[in-house]
Parts: structure tokens; C-alpha cells; sequence
């Protein structure tokens, strides 16, 4: 059998960073980006460094091993498309142009050493192309031997710094020894903090709407919430309760948190330390996980016409043409679940634009477990949606979107509603109620079918005006309609429906 294989090249981006090396390869699937591989080795090249600032041979070798792994991966790839950036620990150290030189000749390939201005930009640039928000926002990342604080909003950038604190550095001057305890602490999180008082104010005078990082740091805390079933954002009191339980730990060699991986572990201190100082420095509230960093911001701005579509309508668009969703039927849906929410949002109270916008998700998205089989269609989208990459979604929309496809018709699972965080638990029951009837009033799967309709809300009963003729033609319908009497009851919701 001869399988016809369409032409995707691929893209890689490397980054030598100072606590670990990463490659990324992807390809492009409907403008959108799917990852083909990922490889990440814990170099620790920061340190390496002496009080001279100089590269160990040892740390050197580690480094030009990593990349011989690499070097091997990038022989399938066009050489433009494939970017080498190294970062702080590199721009610090004494004998840099030595590693690099023989990085370039392991690699076969031209190393870009970024200042700390320019791996900031990448880096939101990352979260720009990987995130849904407009707004202003405020964008940290700790690596090994810098800190990245930039202000933007949509990809540009308006207050960017780099600073010359990182968990590997860090971890060498206050944590040598080792050992948890308040005092390492207090000297971590004062030195860190000596530092961003230089920028502090300027940054608290412009101001932000959302604060994100995709730094281990955080990769590490998500981990931690995600394991006890909790969203993947941090608050100061969280991250004291970690210091704690560090501290209680009394040793690295002795760490024990749930959900931390054992590679996270020897920098895990020093990181939490300088996010403390972050948190109190700049007067940050809470601090989400992004899905984006620097490879990401040097990926997709190699990659073709990626600041022209928004995030999520990549993702939606490359999900619906992976799975051969129905997109006439999809589009039926969400026609009807517009017209359905503009007559109810004032009534419910539906006034946040990312209900609204995950709202529309789950109406495109609605059959995307079809591909598998239809008797489990519900589940199969579900995991589909869990498992899947969502950049533009982060792991509270997911949440909501997975809740509601997993419930578009039949029972109701009200406790995957109420464990979501995106949006209070009524909201997502009235999401739901709007979803479920665009569904039923698309039955037929026609555009000509619906007429003219009406729908109010009172004292959590829904009152739907139809024509007495239409029902009458349409029996299907109005049975399921009168069937939904029963199905809302899980969520306190009733139907009554009107024949004129």
C-alpha cells in the first residue's frame, strides 16, 4: 500500500540556556503549530563558572556532549529553519568564545549569543504567540543565571529588563551547602530582592492586567497544583507554604513534595526564593502558568503570517482539520449559541468575553470525538481536549472546554462544572444551558431549518418561544427539547417551552 505523503518541513529552535539545554521540532498543521519532539538536558553550565567567571572544562564538555545529541536530530532539518540561541551564563562567562566555537562546529551551525534586552523580547514574544490576552501584561521567567521582567501588550514590548539573578547562581551563593533552612532563605530572598528594587517602581507605574511565567520555576509549582488537582496559578501565600515545606525538608538530597519531579529538586529553592522576592518587590497578586518562553518566541517568529491569526483560532482551526470535524454543522451551532447568548448574557449576568470565547471553542470543538466512534463520542473528545495541546488556552479554559463538550447532550456531569476554576460554577451551568439547546435546535444538521425564535430566563427557567407549526413538523425536536426538562434538573435549571 503507497501512502501519499504531503510535504510539512520542519522547524527547530535550541537554546542553551544556563540550567539546561532544550531542542523543540515542530511542524506546521493548519497555521498552526504541532510539536514533533522534544529533548532537554540538565547541563547546568552556570555552574560551572568560577569566581573568575570562567567555563570548568568539565562544565564544557557537558555542554558540547548535549549537543552532539542534538546535532544528530538536525541533519533532516532545512538549516533556515532551524535557530541556535545561547544566553546568560554565555554572556557571563570569560571564555565563552571558546564554547561557542566549538558549539557552532558541533551543531554545524551559527550560535546567536543573546543580550539579556534581546532574550527578553524572545521570551515575550513567546508568551505573546502562546497566550490569548490582550491585555497588559506582566511576563517573568528565572533561568539559571538571569531573570527576564518585561510589560507588554499584544506582541509589543514596553518596559523589558534583565537582571542577573537565576536559581543556578543562586543556588551556588546561598544554597552550597545544601541545607533548607530560614536563614539561606532570607539571604536569597533579600539579595533578589536588593536587585529588583533598581527596576520596582517603574514597573509598578506602568502597571498590568495579568501576570504570566513558563520559567521551570513555575513549570515546577503547576506541577506541584496540577498533582493535587488545583489551577496552575501562584499566590504569595502559596509559595510561603512552599518555602515551608522546603525548609522542613532541611536537606536537597531531602526533598519531598508531591508532585515535584526529582530534576527540579536541586534548583527548586532557590528558585521559590527569588519568586518570593519577585511577589513582594513588584506587588504581584498571582502569577499563571504560560505556555510559551523564548523557544516558542524564536519558533513562531520564523515561522509564516503567525501575528495574523489569533492564538486560540490556530488552535481551533488546526484541531478541526486534525479531527475532520464537521465544520458547516459546528458553524450551525455556533450561530445559534451567539443569537441564544446575547438574548440571555444580560439576564445571566454573562459579561466576561472569555466565557463568551470559550463558549464559541466548545461549539466548534463540540464533535471532535466523532473521529473515533459515536457511542463514546463525549469521552473521546474530553480526553482529546485534556490531552491535547491548547496553546492559547491555559489549564482553567481547558477545564471549562473539556466540561462542556464532555456534556453537550445527554446526562450531566455536574461535578466536572463545579471543579473547573475559568468561571464561577453558575456560569458554567448557564454555558451549558445555552450549548445543549443551540445543539437541540440543530438536530436536523440544515441551514434552512430554524425559524425565528425567542428566549428569556426567570427565576432560573428558561422560557423558549417557538412556533406551534415548526414543533409540530419537527417532533424530534420537541420531544428532546422535552426531554432537556429532565436533563437540567442537574444543574438547577428548568425549561419551559412556549408554541405560538
Amino acid at each position: 500500500m503507497t501512502v501519499k505523503l504531503s510535504p510539512s518541513p520542519l522547524y527547530a529552535v535550541i537554546d542553551l540556556g544556563s540550567n539546561s539545554f532544550h531542542m523543540l521540532i515542530t511542524r506546521l498543521v493548519a497555521d498552526s503549530v504541532q510539536i514533533v519532539d522534544k529533548v532537554k538536558r540538565k547541563v547546568r553550565l552556570a555552574s560551572g563558572l568560577n569566581e573568575n567567571n570562567q567555563l570548568s572544562e568539565q562544565a564544557i564538555a557537558r555542554g558540547l556532549e548535549c549537543l552532539s545529541f542534538f546535532a544528530e536530530r538536525l541533519q533532516d532539518i532545512p538549516r533556515e529553519n532551524i535557530r541556535v540561541v545561547a544566553t546568560a551564563t554565555l554572556r557571563i562567562a570569560s571564555n565563552a568564545d571558546k564554547f561557542l566555537a566549538l558549539a557552532q562546529t558541533t551543531l554545524d551551525h551559527k550560535v546567536t549569543l543573546l543580550s539579556g534586552i534581546e532574550e527578553a523580547e524572545q521570551i515575550y514574544l513567546g508568551v505573546a504567540h502562546t497566550s490569548c490576552s490582550a491585555k497588559q501584561r506582566l511576563v517573568i521567567d528565572i533561568g539559571g543565571a538571569s531573570t527576564e521582567i518585561i510589560v507588554g501588550e499584544s506582541f509589543t514590548t514596553k518596559k523589558v529588563c534583565s537582571l542577573n539573578i537565576g536559581c543556578v547562581t543562586f543556588k551556588k551563593q546561598f544554597f552550597a551547602d545544601d541545607k533548607l533552612n530560614q536563614h539561606n532563605f532570607e539571604q536569597a530572598i533579600t539579595a533578589a530582592k536588593t536587585m529588583i528594587a533598581k527596576v520596582a517602581d517603574d514597573y509598578k507605574n506602568i502597571g498590568w492586567q495579568s501576570a504570566l511565567s513558563g520559567s521551570g520555576t513555575m513549570q515546577a509549582l503547576a506541577e506541584i497544583l496540577q498533582h493535587n488537582h488545583l489551577p496552575a496559578v501562584v499566590n504569595l501565600a502559596f509559595l510561603q507554604q512552599i518555602q515551608q515545606q522546603l525548609i522542613a525538608c532541611k536537606n536537597i538530597d531531602e526533598i519531598t513534595i508531591d508532585g515535584l519531579a526529582s530534576d527540579r529538586k536541586p534548583v527548586f529553592a532557590s528558585g521559590i526564593a527569588i519568586l518570593i522576592a519577585l511577589f513582594e518587590s513588584l506587588a504581584i497578586d498571582k502569577l499563571q502558568l504560560s505556555s510559551g518562553a523564548i523557544r516558542e518566541g524564536l519558533l513562531y517568529e520564523m515561522l509564516p503570517n503567525m501575528r495574523a491569526i489569533t492564538i486560540r483560532t490556530r488552535t481551533i482551526n488546526a484541531l478541526v482539520e486534525r479531527f475532520h470535524i464537521d465544520t458547516r454543522h459546528s458553524q450551525r451551532i455556533y450561530t445559534q449559541c451567539q443569537a441564544l447568548y446575547k438574548q440571555l448574557a444580560s439576564i445571566w449576568q454573562l459579561t466576561t468575553d472569555n466565557d463568551r470565547q470559550l463558549l464559541s471553542a466548545s461549539c466548534l470543538l463540540h464533535e471532535i470525538g466523532l473521529l473515533l466512534e459515536y457511542k463514546y463520542h463525549q469521552q473521546h473528545g474530553a480526553y482529546i481536549l485534556t490531552h491535547a495541546d491548547l496553546p492559547g488556552f491555559d489549564q482553567a479554559d481547558r477545564q471549562l472546554l473539556v466540561a462542556l463538550v464532555k456534556n453537550y447532550k445527554g446526562d450531566i456531569d455536574k461535578q466536572l462544572l463545579n471543579e473547573q476554576a475559568a468561571t464561577p460554577a453558575q456560569h458554567a451551568y448557564y454555558l451549558l444551558a445555552i450549548l445543549r439547546l443551540a445543539v437541540i435546535l440543530c438536530r436536523r444538521r440544515g441551514d434552512d431549518v430554524l425559524p425565528s425564535y425567542q428566549v428569556t430566563s426567570k427565576n432560573n427557567t428558561l422560557y423558549l418561544t417557538l412556533p406551534k407549526p415548526w414543533l409540530q413538523q419537527h417532533p424530534l425536536i420537541a420531544d428532546e427539547l422535552k426531554q432537556e426538562q429532565h436533563y437540567l434538573q442537574a444543574i438547577a435549571l428548568t425549561i419551559e417551552i412556549i408554541a405560538i
